[in-house]
Parts: C-alpha cells; sequence; structure tokens
C-alpha cells in the first residue's frame, strides 16, 4: 500500500511547519512542504495528498487580523480547489494560525467557503500574547477523525488572537472537538487555564464530517515524552499527548 502523503501549506510568516513536517513523518506519512504560491501556479495540485495541514506562525504578519490575508488567498485563488479536496474526503488540519485561516476562510464551522464567516478569532483577553502549557478535555461525542481514543491532552499553545467568538445560536450548534481544563479536569476554570478567554472554553473545532480539524494549541511540540515540561522530574513516555493526533489522521487516510 503507498504510504499517505501530507501537504504542509506555507505562507510568508509561517514558523511551525518543521516541527508539523517532522510529526507527519514519524506517524508514517511522505510531507511535501509547499508554499501556496506553487499551489496558486499549479506547479502542485492539492489532489495529489490525502491529509492537508495549515501549521502555525503569522502568515502575512497577521495584517488586517490574525489568518485573514491567507483566508482571502485560499478563498479566491484555490477556494474551488479546497472544496474539491474535502469532497474527495481529504483531510485538512489547522493548527493555530491555522485555526484563524480555516475560520475566516469559512471552511469552519462550516466546509461551504462561506464569504462570511459564522465565528471568529478575537484578541486574547489578557490583551498580550499567551505562551504557556494547557490543560484539555477531549470532547467524547465529536465526531472528529484526529482525537479518537483520546481523553485529554497537556499541549502548550503560543497565540495573541485565539478567543472564539460567536453569537450564541452558532456555539450551541458547533462541534466542539478540545476544551480548556484546569489541571483537575474542569472545564469552566478561568485564566490561566482558559489563556484566551475562548467562550465556553473551546479550544479546537471540526466540521460535521470530523475530517476538517482546527486547534489552537500545538500537538507538534509535544509528539515526544522529551518534550514535556517535567520530564526530568515526573520521567519520559516514549510519546507525547500530540503525537496521536498526527497517527490517527494518517491511519485513517490510509483507506482513502
Amino acid at each position: 500500500m503507498s504510504r499517505v502523503r501530507v501537504i504542509m501549506m506555507r505562507a510568508p510568516g509561517t514558523n511551525c511547519d518543521a516541527e508539523a513536517v517532522f510529526a507527519f513523518q514519524q506517524a508514517g506519512a511522505l510531507v511535501d512542504s509547499v508554499h501556496i504560491n506553487q499551489l496558486i501556479r499549479r506547479e502542485k495540485r492539492l489532489s495529489d495528498y490525502q491529509i492537508m495541514v495549515i501549521p502555525g506562525g503569522f502568515t502575512y504578519g497577521d495584517d488586517v487580523a490574525a489568518g485573514k490575508v491567507l483566508a482571502n488567498e485560499l478563498r479566491l485563488k484555490l477556494g474551488d480547489d479546497v472544496l474539491r479536496f474535502i469532497g474527495g474526503g481529504g483531510l485538512i488540519l489547522g493548527i493555530c494560525n491555522g485555526f484563524q485561516v480555516l475560520v475566516k476562510v469559512g471552511f469552519l464551522p462550516g466546509s461551504s467557503g462561506d464569504s462570511q464567516p459564522l465565528l471568529t478569532m478575537s484578541t486574547n483577553d489578557s490583551g498580550k500574547f499567551e505562551c504557556r502549557w494547557v490543560h484539555l478535555m477531549v470532547n467524547s461525542q465529536s465526531p472528529c477523525i484526529f482525537t479518537r481514543g483520546i481523553n485529554s491532552l497537556y499541549l502548550p499553545v503560543a497565540h495573541g488572537e485565539g478567543k472564539v467568538v460567536a453569537d450564541p445560536g452558532t456555539l450551541s450548534n458547533l462541534n466542539v472537538v478540545l476544551y480548556y481544563t484546569d489541571e483537575y479536569g474542569n472545564s469552566h476554570a478561568g485564566y490561566p487555564s482558559n489563556p484566551n478567554g475562548s467562550l465556553e472554553n473551546i479550544a479546537g473545532i471540526c466540521d460535521a464530517s470530523g475530517r476538517i480539524f482546527a486547534l489552537m494549541p500545538h500537538p507538534e511540540r509535544h509528539i515526544r515524552g522529551t518534550q514535556h515540561p517535567r520530564w526530568t522530574r515526573e520521567g519520559a513516555r516514549e510519546h507525547g499527548d500530540g503525537f496521536q493526533i498526527f497517527l490517527n489522521a494518517v491511519k485513517w487516510a490510509r483507506g482513502l
């Protein structure tokens, strides 16, 4: 059986792609790091891949708003290609800046590419860039393919605009995958357990199919046990909490 192929989409300001490439390689996939202009010029094609990733960073300097410029490029120049990719059963993962992009292009919470998103990301309530480790609870009712078999996660965040904002009607219909919690699993904990003030402590969402997943924390920064901040005191496991997310994606995509 041929190996799963992953496209790691880059743009000016992307800075977490190398870590995400390594994570997918460790999960057994072949990964191509592709600049968005290569897709626009048709030098690379989404149809050649089973998994598309928009990694973290600050694309185009987060001018206008975080992820907005890249979202506009995807919608206006590659929108039909992405919709065909989704229709063909492909997986999409957005991490941090990738979450912001997928929301602002309209592929989340739905997958229609609507130019009027139902949800957005706002500046952290703290008014500052938050860089810390957070506890996460996985919604057992979520259809998300990436989090199958996972109950909780301990991952780092690093963002200035991570607050999920939406009207009550949209919030009540979201496919929430991850919630910020405290160390005891309390999903109603405030700051700093919820680092950005996200409504309902939402840290990650997916579409109805479970194939489009976005989260603000960085799973690619905790794929090895030695990346845990307390591994020297608590001992290191072979894999960090984030690794299963990449392994789940690759295992599922082998069936495409």
